[in-house]
């Protein structure tokens, strides 16, 4: 028993670090790909881990014993008391942008989440693990004609994200109030470039860019209470804070006119110079036993105090007025399973989810906000014993909802992979 205990621990510290470095990476490739993410720290990544989003992105009041709740430290206390719980998430997505007769595709495909969960003590329990906070991944490009230089393209080119580290730890008091706390470390590069070249070689292309590296230490904090209604139905209210907090690190800006011309300066971030939003979350839940579930949340980000629109790199837009603001999201999912015990129709073990949501960036662009809207759609299917499974989910969504804006029209796909096991149990021989 010691011996299984030191290899899946092994196994599994392996598999977290291994997920840690491939998040972190930033040799170029993309971990998220839209225009919009152009603006200040790039674009929310969604939510919650895939048996999250595929309802939506609820999970503020959301309490499972079959899966980890990553949106509410305070719902790791929903558990099996001996419980070993891990949700490993892959996501990708197909994008067309279309901006009057322009069109372009594109795909991405990324590490989603790493997330293990396991009890302490009587009615207390942990997580630890990694996910993307924002994700920056944009080029653009278009030519144009002149007399005096002749033929020249303008490009504009950005990698890169944020990406976060937590523990959590929740307890529940008089079997109703669940009450939890955690710790992000947040970290990430963002690399933004934007050139011009020219055909004629009498003329010097010319380049700059901006390379930020960010972290900080920032808490969150949950509670959730649950009401029974009936013996097997359920009501929880949920509620979640996230503090604002400054980030620390530093920036490096460049500048090249030609192949000798190469100026660099690097400076470093102040403490209270940028900050990120903090973040209100509450949401409402009703639950069958382990037949049905529905759910609305609604969350608030306030980003006016982060001072984006004053660091270099964050605000370097051209043209267009970008401005830190208040993001709101609107969040309803359900879930459907119809008989999780039945043992002669498999479709009938299977969990089934929709969702639907309403996202308002925490930016303006021009004084209007980047909106989305979406629907989702999930299964999970049963594997083997326990409450093993896999989800997959979709999402159907549109970003840049203003006449004036680039539309996004996005087909998201996310695989996760809930692992469970009895770890603690104590072996008994006759």
């Amino acid at each position: 028993m010691f011996g299984r205990l030191i290899k899946g621990y092994t196994a599994l510290v392996t598999l977290f670090l291994s997920c840690w470095a491939a998040m972190a990476q930033t040799d170029g490739t993309y971990s998220g790909f839209s225009p919009y993410s152009v603006f200040g720290v790039g674009q929310m990544h969604q939510p919650g881990t895939a048996w999250n989003r595929s309802m939506g992105g609820v999970g503020v009041a959301a309490r499972s014993n079959r899966y980890i709740n990553i949106m509410n430290p305070a719902s790791v206390t929903a558990r099996d008391s001996l419980s070993f719980m891990t949700d490993f998430g892959l996501g990708g997505r197909i994008s067309l942008f279309t901006e009057g007769d322009k069109k372009a595709l594109n795909t991405t495909f990324n590490i989603d989440d790493f997330v293990i969960s396991f009890p302490l003590w009587k009615h207390t329990a942990m997580m630890l693990g990694v996910t993307p906070v924002s994700d920056v991944g944009y080029y653009i490009t278009y030519s144009e004609m002149e007399l005096d230089t002749g033929y020249r393209r303008f490009a504009s080119l950005g990698n890169g994200g944020i990406y976060q580290a937590f523990g959590a730890f929740g307890a529940t008091l008089w079997n109703r109030l669940s009450l939890g706390a955690q710790v992000n470390y947040r970290f990430g590069n963002i690399n933004k470039q934007a050139a011009i070249y020219y055909d004629d070689e009498s003329f010097r292309n010319m380049a700059s860019g901006d390379s930020l590296q960010v972290n900080n230490f920032t808490a969150k904090l949950g509670l959730q209470y649950e009401q029974p209604l009936t013996h097997s139905s359920f009501l929880t209210l949920g509620a979640t804070y996230q503090l604002a907090t400054g980030m620390s690190g530093h920036t490096i800006h460049y500048e090249e006119r030609g192949s000798y011309d190469r100026r660099r300066t690097s400076s470093t971030l102040e403490e209270g110079q940028l900050m990120m939003g903090d973040e209100l979350g509450v949401g409402l839940s009703y639950r069958v036993a382990d037949k049905f579930f529905l759910e609305l949340d609604y969350t608030r980000t306030d980003w006016t105090r982060s001072r984006l629109d004053q660091v270099k790199g964050f605000s370097n837009v051209g043209d267009v007025v970008f401005k830190q603001s208040v993001g709101q999201s609107f969040r309803a999912g359900m879930a459907l399973t119809p008989n999780r015990n039945d043992i002669r129709y498999f479709l009938r073990r299977c969990t089934y989810r929709a969702g639907a949501y309403f996202d308002q960036s925490y930016y303006t662009v021009d004084g209007a906000h980047v909106n989305a809207v979406g629907v989702t759609l999930g299964m999970t299917f049963p594997v083997f014993r326990w409450y093993n499974g896999i989800t997959v989910g979709l999402d159907l969504g549109r970003r840049g909802l203003a006449t004036s804006q680039v539309k996004e029209t996005y087909f998201g796909f996310n695989l996760g992979f809930n692992v469970f096991d009895i770890w603690f149990q104590k072996r008994t021989y006759e």
